[in-house]
C-alpha cells in the first residue's frame, strides 16, 4: 500500500511537471509572434506602435488599441501587449 501511495504521488508530480511546461513554452512562443509582428508594424522603428501602425497590420490590437493605451498616450509598446496578452 506504501508503494502504490509512492508511485501516485510520483506520477502526479510528473504529471504536473509535465503539464506546465507546455504554458511555458506556450507563452514564450506568443511573446516571439508579438515581438516579431511588432517589429513588423513599427514603421519608423521607435519602438511604438501607433493607431495607425496598427491599422492593417496588427488588426486586433487595433481593435483593443484604446484599452492597451490606457494612458492615452497615442502608441502601445511591446511591452503592454504582452502584458494583456499574458493575462
Amino acid at each position: 500500500m506504501r508503494n502504490l501511495i509512492t508511485y501516485l504521488s510520483l506520477i502526479g508530480s510528473a504529471a504536473f511537471i509535465f503539464a506546465a511546461v507546455p504554458v511555458h513554452a506556450d507563452d514564450a512562443s506568443r511573446n516571439k509572434e508579438i515581438q516579431e509582428r511588432f517589429a513588423q508594424c513599427d514603421v519608423n522603428r521607435d519602438g511604438k506602435l501607433t493607431l495607425d501602425e496598427a491599422k492593417g497590420c496588427m488588426p486586433r490590437i487595433y481593435d483593443h488599441f484604446s484599452m492597451i493605451d490606457s494612458q492615452n498616450k497615442g502608441y502601445v509598446t511591446v511591452a503592454e501587449i504582452e502584458a494583456v496578452a499574458n493575462r
